[in-house]
């Protein structure tokens, strides 16, 4: 019995990787002929039937060969699909493209188009969340001696700004201790830690001093407390023409990307294993004929944003798998050793 199912799979294999290859339904001859199972065409037709009958492989009409069913794919992906390694050549790549990044907006448009470049599908990426992020500095900058501009830098490289408009005015000399104050206060600290350390920095200042600097802190915690819309950026929608059929769903499929809600949705529940999404296992109902592969970036266990490709189900789930977790890895690191 152990056997057959291993001879099942290898033949659902084949029909996967012709099938991915060449877009053309799968005989049983083209499966003798080209992956050495070492069994007869009848044996392989006889074992096709046992797959379809367990639906994971269907025929498109009359006379035609197998294409695999997204239940098929998932068996793949689940049982026999292995992540590939990359060459040496194809990491360094991978390093060299993110090497010349300047900043945060950079190294994110660096990512994007890299993953849509060696995937050859729709790629998607996540900025790292705000919320997830600790204290790098923050800059006090004074525009008229009322009128101030704040700005809070994360070890990721992400830049909040606002500007004030303060009851009081403040002096370079006032500012200066204030700035030293708040970076002694909150440098390091995690997001979610900052209210609790700018307790007392007021007691410092004068009675009109500390009206301005009030304004300031409360401002200060309101930026690292609340949760902002996560940007998302993708890249590579000029693939869905390669990889989909019909112009429908290309249409439908656009469609449901031009949302940025639904973008973060596809990546909302990407975490440090890789996660593959099938066909009718979407829930946007424009995705439905696409298979989705997400993984988050960061350090181990701080994972700072999602990133993916999206494309059809017939895709070289192996390789596709590869270079996510590939570009994960190394847009992880790359954010924070630059930012160190």
């Amino acid at each position: 019995m152990i056997d057959m199912e291993t001879r099942q799979l290898d033949i659902l294999r084949a029909i996967v990787e012709e099938y991915v290859a060449t877009e053309e339904p799968v005989g049983s001859k083209a499966i003798s002929q080209r992956h050495g199972l070492g069994i007869s065409p009848a044996t392989i037709r006889n074992e096709m039937s046992v797959l379809e009958d367990a639906g994971l492989i269907t025929q498109p009409h009359t006379s035609a060969g197998r294409i695999p069913t997204d239940k098929g794919y998932r068996l793949f992906v689940d049982k026999i699909a292995t992540v590939k390694p990359l060459s040496n050549a194809e990491r360094r790549a991978i390093e060299t493209f993110l090497e010349g990044a300047n900043d945060l907006d950079d190294i994110v448009m660096r990512t994007v188009r890299l993953l849509a470049q060696v995937t050859k599908q729709v790629a998607v990426v996540q900025y790292p969340s705000l919320t997830k992020s600790r204290v790098r500095h923050i800059e006090l900058v004074l525009l008229t001696p009322t009128r101030l501009m704040m700005v809070l830098i994360t070890n990721t490289g992400r830049v909040e700004q606002r500007v004030l408009e303060l009851p009081y005015e403040l002096n370079e000399q006032l500012l200066g201790d204030l700035r030293q104050r708040l970076n002694g206060a909150v440098t390091g600290k995690s997001m979610s830690d900052v209210a609790p350390q700018l307790e007392g920095i007021l007691s410092a200042f004068g009675r009109n001093e500390r009206t301005s600097t009030a304004l300031i802190i409360s401002n200060l915690i309101e930026m690292a407390i609340e949760k902002p819309e996560e940007k998302v950026v993708l890249a590579g929608t000029a693939n869905l023409a390669r990889g989909t059929g019909e112009s429908s769903d290309i249409h439908g499929i656009l469609e449901a990307l031009e949302e940025q809600v639904v973008l973060l949705r596809l990546l909302s529940d990407a975490g440090e294993t890789m996660r593959v999404r099938i066909g009718e296992e979407q829930d946007e109902s424009g995705l439905k004929r696409t298979s989705l592969v997400t993984m988050s970036y960061g350090v181990e266990g701080n994972p700072l944003g999602g990133l993916g490709i999206l494309g059809p189900t017939r895709m070289d789930y192996s390789s596709s798998m590869s270079a996510v977790n590939a570009v994960a890895r190394y847009v992880g690191r790359f954010l924070i050793d630059s930012q160190s």
